[in-house]
C-alpha cells in the first residue's frame, strides 16, 4: 500500500467502526472527536462527519455486511441482483423513479449513484452535489426505502438479472478468467472462491422475486447495517434525520457471515502452469498462515508500521533491479494480506520479461531471501521513514481540508479491520514519538513476525508460453535461488540533488489580477508565464501544471511516431541522476517527475507541498534543460509496448481502440496505431532529435493553485523556469497540423478480437465540430446528455441487453472544425440487431421529437451542478488556470457555462440532433469474434421510434 496508507497503520485518517462492534471498545486508542457515531435501538450504526471539503456537498454510503459469501449453492448471483434491484421500485418510489428522482437532483447515474457487491458487503453510493436539508433527506429516504421496502416487480427482475448477465459477460475477460483460475489454485478449499460476487448464469437468469425477497429478508437487517454520511452539513440535523428515517426499521436476527475459508496454512509444493496468448508472463510464489486479526491497540500499530518499513524496502530492492539497462524482470513485489478474516498469504510475485520468467524468478527469489536472512541497512530504513514522516506531515497539514472523497475511501476500506479514528495531528505525534526507536533489526524482527516464510511455496505461472522445463524448472530455479550465495551490493553514493542554480532569477515585466476570478497574471522578461491563485480548498497542497510549446503537434504523417516516447522521459532520469537515484534522493518529498505529450503541448503536472515547491519546480526545470535519456527508459517502453500488442484483439473494447482511429481519420498516420516493429525500433536519441529544439524554446505557460504565498511562488518560478534563456513568446499555430479528416466512407466496419464467442461492441461515431464556440460546446454537452439517457433507458432498462451504454462529445481545441459525438455499447453477439434497432430509434427520436421537461431537467442537472462545484476543488482550478493567458476564453467558458446551460431549450437539443446526427452520417463500427459472421445493420425504414421523448 502506498505512504498515506502506511501513515495509517498509526491512525492517519479517521476511520469508522465495523458494523458489529466500535473499535474503541476494545482499543486503548482514543476516538477522533470530529467522528460523530452511534447505534440505534434496532442495532444500525451510524457515523456523521461534518467535513466542507468540498463546500455544500455530501456523501452517503449505505453498507450492509453482507455480500457473496451468504449465498448458498443455489443462491449464487442473488447478492449482485439483489443490488442492481434497488435501484427498480419499492414501497414509496414507483419503478424506474428512483434513478430519475437522483438526476433531478443533479446526479448521474454511474459517477454519483452507484454500488458495488463484494464478497463480504454490498454498499450503495451516493454523492449529492448540494447539502441542504432536502436534497440529504432524499438521499436518506432513498437509502431507507433499499433497507425494507423494495417491492421485486417480476419484471424488473427479468430485466436487472439480464443487466447483471451483461455485466458478467463484460467482465468475462483475459484477466478475469486469470484471476478465477488464479483464485481456485492458490485457495482450492476456500468458500470464497466458489462464491464470485458476480454469480453463476444459471442463478441470475432464473432468480425470482421469491428468492430475492427471501436473501434480502435474510441479510438486509439493522445489525448488518452501517450508513456513513460525511459533508458540509449540521451534523445535529444529519443525525436527527437519520434518527427519523431508520428508528422504525424493525430489529431482526442477524445471522454471523460465514467465514471465506478455510485457507490451508500447511499447502506448499503444489504448482500450476496457466496459459493465455494475452497474459504477460508472471510467476507468484506464496505460502498461506494463520489471521492476524487483533484488537487495534498502538502496539499492534507499531508492530504493523515495523513490518510495513520492512516490506517496502524489499519492494525498493526489487524496484532498484527493475531499473537496470538489462532487468532480470519488468516488475516485481513482496507483500502480505488477510484474505477475508480467514487466513493471510505472504505474495512474492515477479512480471516477467517475455521467454525469461526463470531469470526473473531466481532474482527475485534472491532478493527476498537475502532480505529475510540479513535483514537491512540504516540508509534503507532511514528512506522509508523519511516517507512515512512526510506523509504523516502532509496529512496532519491539510487534515482540516480532507476531502468527503478521502474520507469515505478509508472509512469503506477500514470498516471491516475495526481501526479506532484518530486526528492526523495525534498520528503525527505517536510517529514522532517512536521514529527514534526503529531500527533495522526492530524492523527484520517485524516482518519476520508478519510475513509467511516461502518455504517450498506454491507456485504459479502465468502467461502466452510456458517456461522451458514447465513446474519443475520452476520448482528448481526457486530452490537453487534461495540457496544460492548472496549479492553484494554496492552502497549508494548520492551526495545530494545536483540541480539548484538555473541562472539570474528571472525579471516580472508584468503581474495582472484578472477580474473574473481573480486568478493572478505574471509574465517573465524570457517570455515564461504564470498564472497562480491561493486557495485554501486543501492545506498544505499546491498543484503545478507546466505545459511547454509542442506536444502532439510534433507528429507529423510522415514522423507519426516523434513524441510516443515522451512518457518515459522520466524513466530517462536527469543528466546527473538516474530516476533510481531520484528515487532515494527526494525520500520524504512530495514531488512529482516526468513529462506528458498533450495535444498542443508536453505537460508536467504535479502534486506538491508548500514546503517542496521550490523543489518541484527545480524537478521540473531540470527535466526540461537536462533530460537523462538513459537506456533503462528505452528497454521499460519496449517491454511496455510488447505487452500493448499482446492484448491488442484480446477484447472488444482493446480491438475498437486499436483499429478505430485509423477507420475514422482513413489511415492519417497521426491517429492509426503503426506496427508493432515500428514502436520497437524507437530510442531516446530519436526522441532526443525531435523534442530538443521545443525543450529549449518553445513557449513555457505554468499554472500554479493552492495553498501558497503568491509573491513566494512568483520568486521560485523567476528562479527556476523565470531564470531559463528567452523562450519564444507565443505557443505555435501548427496551422498545417491542425488539419484531421473525418472520413466520407460511411459504409458499415467490422473489427475482429480473439475474447469471448458471445462479446460484441457497436460504436456509432458521427462528425461535429471544434469546441471554437461555447454555445455550441453546452449545445453539444446536452444532447450527449440526452443520449446516454436514451439509451440506458432503452437497452438497460427496458430490454435488459447491456450493462454500461454511453453517449459521449468530444470536440477538439486542436483540430480544426472537428468533434466526435460517439455512441458505444457492449451487448450480446446475438443482441447485435436489436441493439442497432434501439440505439437508431432514440437518435431518430431526438431529431423528430422535442424531447420531455422531465428528460431536459435530467439531462441537464448534472451538467450544472458539474459546472457550478467544479471550482471547488484545486484540480478544478487548475483546469481552468492552465493556459489561461494563451487561452484566455477558458476563464470566459466557466464563468458562463451554467448561464449557457440553462437557456438551452427541448428546440436545441432536437435541432443539434438533426443537424449533427443523421442516419447517413454515421459511421458504424462493429465488433466481433474472429468466428462470427458480419452483423448487418437494419435499414432504416425498420428502425421504430424509441418515444425517449414522451
Amino acid at each position: 500500500f502506498g505512504l498515506l496508507a502506511a501513515a495509517s497503520l498509526l491512525g492517519a485518517t479517521p476511520l469508522l467502526a465495523a458494523p458489529q462492534v466500535w473499535p474503541e471498545a476494545t482499543s486503548d486508542m482514543p476516538a477522533d472527536p470530529a467522528v460523530r457515531d452511534g447505534v440505534l435501538a434496532n442495532g444500525m450504526r451510524y457515523a456523521v462527519m461534518e467535513n466542507a471539503t468540498p463546500v455544500g456537498q455530501t456523501s452517503i454510503r449505505f453498507r450492509i455486511g453482507s455480500g457473496s459469501l451468504e449465498e448458498s449453492d443455489d443462491e449464487q448471483g442473488l447478492a449482485h441482483v439483489l443490488e442492481h434491484m434497488a435501484f427498480k421500485g419499492s414501497t414509496h418510489v414507483a419503478a424506474g423513479e428512483m434513478i430519475k428522482i437522483l438526476q433531478r437532483n443533479g446526479l448521474a447515474f454511474g459517477p454519483d449513484t452507484n454500488a458495488e457487491t463484494e464478497w463480504t458487503q454490498t454498499v450503495y453510493m451516493l454523492d449529492l452535489p448540494r447539502s441542504d436539508a432536502d436534497t440529504v433527506d432524499t438521499g436518506l429516504m432513498l437509502m431507507r426505502e433499499t433497507a425494507s421496502e423494495l417491492t421485486f416487480d417480476a419484471s424488473a427482475v427479468a430485466c436487472e438479472s439480464g443487466v447483471v448477465l451483461a455485466e458478467k459477460r463484460d467482465r468475462n475477460s483475459f484477466a478475469q478468467r486469470n484471476y478465477v483460475d488464479q483464485t481456485g489454485f492458490v485457495d482450492p478449499a476456500a468458500i470464497y472462491a466458489q462464491r464470485m460476487p458476480i454469480g453463476l448464469e444459471e442463478v441470475v437468469r432464473g432468480a425470482t422475486p421469491a428468492q430475492l425477497r427471501a436473501f434480502w429478508a435474510r441479510n438486509y437487517v439493522p445489525a448488518k447495517t452501517t450508513l456513513v454520511v460525511i459533508g458540509d452539513f449540521d451534523a445535529d440535523a444529519v443525525e436527527a434525520a437519520i434518527k427519523a428515517h431508520f428508528a422504525d426499521w424493525s430489529a431482526k436476527p442477524s445471522p454471523p457471515q460465514p467465514s471465506g475459508g478455510p485457507m490451508l496454512p500447511g499447502d506448499h509444493g503444489r504448482s500450476e502452469i496457466y496459459l493465455d496468448p494475452a497474459l504477460t508472463d508472471r510467476i507468484t510464489a506464496l505460502r498461506h498462515g494463520v489471521s492476524r486479526r487483533a484488537p487495534d491497540t498502538l502496539a499492534r500499530r507499531r508492530e504493523d508500521l515495523l513490518a510495513h518499513i520492512g516490506y517496502a524496502i524489499v519492494n525498493r530492492r526489487l524496484e532498484h533491479l527493475g531499473r537496470q539497462s538489462d532487468p532480470p524482470f519488468r516488475d516485481a513485489g513482496f507483500g502480505t494480506a488477510e484474505i477475508l478474516h480467514a487466513g493471510r498469504t505472504t505474495n512474492l510475485i515477479v512480471d516477467a520479461i517475455s521467454g525469461r520468467a526463470l531469470v526473473g524468478l531466481s532474482a527475485t527469489a534472491g532478493v527476498w531471501h537475502r532480505a529475510l536472512a540479513q535483514g537491512f541497512a540504516a540508509p534503507e530504513v532511514a528512506e522509508q521513514v523519511a516517507n512515512i514522516r512526510a506523509a504523516a506531515q502532509h496529512a496532519a497539514a491539510g487534515a482540516d481540508t480532507r476531502s468527503d472523497a478521502l474520507l469515505l475511501q478509508d472509512a469503506l476500506a477500514l470498516l471491516s479491520d475495526q481501526r479506532v479514528p484518530s486526528p492526523p495531528a495525534d498520528v503525527l505525534a505517536r510517529f514522532e514519538a517512536f521514529a527514534p526507536s526503529i531500527t533495522p533489526a526492530l524492523v527484520l524482527t517485524a516482518l519476520r513476525h508478519d510475513a509467511v516464510m516461502l518455504d517450498d511455496p506454491l507456485l504459479r505461472f502465468q502467461g502466452r508460453l510456458a517456461p522451458p522445463g514447465g513446474a519443475a524448472a520452476m520448482r528448481a530455479a526457486w530452490n537453487a535461488a534461495v540457496r544460492a550465495p548472496f549479492p553484494t551490493i554496492s552502497a549508494s553514493n548520492n551526495t545530494g540533488f545536483a540541480y539548484q542554480d538555473f541562472g539570474k532569477p528571472g525579471t516580472v515585466v508584468s503581474d495582472n489580477r484578472e477580474t473574473a476570478l481573480g486568478i493572478r497574471q505574471v509574465r517573465y522578461a524570457n517570455g515564461v508565464r504564470l498564472n497562480l491563485r491561493h486557495t485554501d480548498l486543501a492545506k498544505d497542497q499546491v498543484l503545478v501544471e507546466v505545459n511547454v510549446d509542442g506536444g502532439r503537434m510534433l507528429a507529423t504523417r510522415a514522423d507519426p511516431l516523434a513524441v510516443e516516447m515522451v512518457a518515459m522521459l522520466g524513466a530517462g532520469g536527469l543528466g546527473r541522476h538516474s530516476e533510481d537515484e531520484l528515487q532515494s534522493l527526494l525520500a520524504g518529498h512530495s514531488v512529482t517527475f516526468g513529462l506528458n505529450d498533450a495535444p498542443e503541448t508536453f505537460a508536467a503536472t504535479a502534486a506538491t507541498t508548500p514546503a517542496d515547491l521550490a523543489l518541484q519546480l527545480r524537478l521540473t526545470t531540470a527535466l526540461l534543460t537536462d533530460p537523462g535519456y538513459r537506456g533503462e527508459g528505452e528497454v521499460q517502453y519496449r517491454l511496455a509496448a510488447a505487452a500493448y500488442f499482446a492484448q491488442l484483439r484480446a477484447s472488444p473494447q482493446a480491438a475498437l481502440a486499436g483499429g478505430a482511429g485509423g477507420i475514422l481519420s482513413d489511415q492519417d498516420p497521426r491517429f492509426t496505431l503503426q506496427k508493432f516493429a515500428d514502436y520497437q525500433k524507437l530510442d531516446f536519441a530519436r526522441l532526443r532529435a525531435d523534442i530538443t529544439d521545443r525543450l529549449a524554446h518553445g513557449a513555457i505557460e505554468v499554472a500554479m493553485i493552492g495553498d501558497m504565498n503568491e509573491d513566494r511562488a512568483i520568486a521560485l518560478v523567476g528562479a527556476t523556469l523565470g531564470a531559463l534563456p528567452a523562450r519564444e513568446p507565443w505557443f505555435g499555430l501548427y496551422l498545417a497540423q491542425r488539419r484531421r479528416g473525418f472520413t466520407q466512407d460511411h459504409a458499415p466496419r467490422i473489427l475482429r478480437h480473439t475474447g469471448p464467442a458471445d462479446q460484441a461492441l457497436i460504436q456509432l461515431v458521427w462528425h461535429t465540430t471544434d469546441s471554437s464556440d461555447p454555445v455550441e460546446v453546452q449545445r453539444l454537452n446536452l444532447l450527449s446528455r440526452c443520449l446516454q439517457l436514451g439509451i440506458t433507458e432503452a437497452l438497460r432498462q427496458k430490454l435488459g441487453k447491456a450493462y454500461s451504454p454511453a453517449a459521449s462529445s468530444e470536440m477538439a481545441h486542436e483540430w480544426l472544425g472537428y468533434g466526435e459525438m460517439k455512441i458505444t455499447a457492449t451487448v450480446s453477439v446475438v443482441d447485435v440487431p436489436a441493439a442497432r434497432i434501439a440505439i437508431a430509434g432514440v437518435v431518430a427520436d431526438l431529431r423528430d421529437h422535442p424531447v420531455s421537461g422531465d428528460l431536459l431537467q435530467r439531462a441537464r442537472a448534472p451538467l450544472v451542478e458539474q459546472f457550478d462545484n467544479r471550482l471547488k476543488t484545486n484540480s478544478g482550478w487548475l483546469a481552468v488556470a492552465a493556459r489561461s493567458q494563451s487561452q484566455p476564453g477558458r476563464i470566459d467558458r466557466q464563468t458562463h457555462a451554467t448561464a449557457r446551460l440553462l437557456a438551452l431549450s427541448a428546440a436545441d437539443v432536437q435541432a443539434a440532433a438533426h443537424q449533427y446526427l443523421p442516419d447517413a452520417g454515421a459511421v458504424a463500427i462493429t465488433v466481433l469474434p474472429d468466428e462470427a459472421p458480419p452483423v448487418h445493420a437494419p435499414p432504416p425504414a425498420a428502425l421504430p421510434h424509441a418515444a425517449i421523448a414522451k
